[in-house]
């Protein structure tokens, strides 16, 4: 690599500690750029089953058509409240834990700090599973652990030049993503779909063989993934040029490319035999193994990104660390997990993720754009606001009610408030769209209160 596109450093570059200013060169085609290849996820191709399947009975419950329908709504609805989170960073110039500081208090916002290092490290542990699983079948095995190494190592290394990182995808990466999602789709439509509207499970019923009171829940499913994001936004956006941008590009960029990321994945599913597995038709069409190394390899800007705001969420809790020594210490941490964990409940992770930051969204653009109107006390002796966390947790408990999930103990004990209540979930039910309005109207209604009161 020459030394023309090697990131950037200095004053171009993502301060190493929270101390210090955040400079904002990022132009909307840089953050358009970073936002659609994070679209673009191996997931959506080794996840898409969890919005076919979205009760894990282990079947498809839903059919492809049904499925592509499901997919979009949620992608679309996170897509915006990917963009209602992208917002304040660029305001304030503030990382999303540290707005946290205005939203709950400056003490109280380590609980959701806490919570959101405990998700990132989980999905970047999840994302070199991925990429080692990925490169095993394009390169017809080979030791497990030289890939999940791999991955690690250039998870590091992007880690550590966050925001040249960024540039280097806008420059060099997201031409040849797209020139790849173009290739499958040309391959996969000549190698000719089966008939899309037929539920290959057991369990269909209605319009192109869905259950309809399965198809908000898989709504949920797609939604939860942009979700991840949104605990995350500010880290990228404080750097922004304008909000408008900010929002533009995550609400837009992303948005785009996981619909087609998803629904190519949805359609290899539909191609895909019992022996050759997600990845097989990929690998099948002309030409597939060199387009699909293009996949692989850039999966690795999403275990970046959530190294990089691990680093950065640590950061609030710890405002002097140096972010480099946390993302080496960071990076070594998710290669060993990734070296020991598997794939096992990644819809039972989706859906807590869901549970979480959903509704702490609602919260937090009731009372960022309503009652703060974008001002917010974000220093390290910001007073706490119990009525904000009882918001949250009201959501929260909404979501949990509507969705238990599939988390083991946890979902029984939801089951059990389900039973006390004499709750029945209705097939209109979103439990994502429902537990936002009721935190997010909480909130208003609290803030409203707290202010005649003071």
């Amino acid at each position: 690599m020459s030394s023309s596109t090697l990131p950037s450093a200095g004053r171009h570059e993502a301060p190493l500690t929270l101390e210090e200013p955040a400079p904002r060169v990022l132009s909307f085609w840089d953050q358009s750029a970073f936002w659609a290849n994070l679209g673009v996820s191996l997931f959506a191709f080794s996840g898409a089953y969890t919005v076919l399947a979205p009760n894990v009975d282990g079947l498809p419950q839903i059919s492809i058509a049904a499925g592509i329908v499901a997919m979009i709504v949620g992608t679309v609805l996170g897509g915006l409240m990917l963009g209602l989170a992208a917002v304040p960073g660029a305001k304030t110039g503030k990382p999303a834990m540290v707005l946290l500081r205005g939203l709950f208090g400056a003490r109280l916002s380590y609980v959701p700090t806490v919570l959101n290092v405990a998700q990132l490290i989980g999905w970047g542990t999840f994302e070199l599973i991925v990429i080692a699983d990925a490169a095993k079948e394009l390169f017809g095995g080979g030791p497990r652990v030289l890939y999940v190494l791999a991955a690690g190592v250039l998870t590091t290394v992007l880690t550590i030049w966050p925001l040249g990182s960024v540039r280097l995808l806008r420059r060099f990466v997201t031409a040849g993503v797209l020139v790849a999602l173009v290739w499958f789709y040309v391959q996969f439509v000549r190698e000719g779909l089966p008939d899309l509207t037929v539920n290959p499970g057991p369990e269909g019923s209605g319009p192109f063989g869905v259950d309809w009171s399965l198809f908000w829940i898989a709504t949920d499913a797609a939604l939860a993934v942009s979700i991840s994001w949104v605990p995350v936004a500010a880290d990228y956006t404080r750097h922004s040029r304008s909000t408008g941008a900010a929002f533009g590009a995550a609400s837009g960029a992303y948005a785009i490319t996981q619909i087609i990321a998803y629904t190519l994945g949805l359609f290899a599913l539909a191609l895909a035999s019992g022996e050759s597995g997600v990845y097989g038709p990929f690998l099948q069409v002309t030409l597939g193994g060199l387009f699909f190394f293009v996949f692989v390899v850039r999966e690795a800007d999403q275990s970046f990104a959530n190294v990089y705001s691990t680093a950065v969420s640590i950061q609030n809790l710890f405002p002097r660390l140096d972010r480099r020594v946390l993302s080496i210490g960071l990076g070594t941490l998710i290669t060993g997990l990734a070296l020991w964990w598997k794939m096992d409940d990644y819809f039972g992770f989706l859906g807590l993720i869901g549970s979480v930051f959903v509704p702490m969204l609602g919260v937090l653009a009731a009372d960022f754009f309503l009652r703060a109107k974008g001002e917010w006390n974000t220093d390290p002796d910001a007073p706490s606001r119990w009525g904000m966390i009882a918001a949250w947790l009201a959501g929260f408990a909404v979501y949990q009610i509507i969705n238990p999930g599939d988390a083991g103990w946890w979902t029984s004990f939801w089951v059990d408030v389900q039973d006390g209540l004499g709750f029945t979930k209705q097939a209109w039910m979103s439990a994502s769209l429902l537990s936002f309005l009721v935190a997010g109207l909480a909130a208003w209604i609290i803030g409203r209160v707290m202010r005649k009161s003071a």
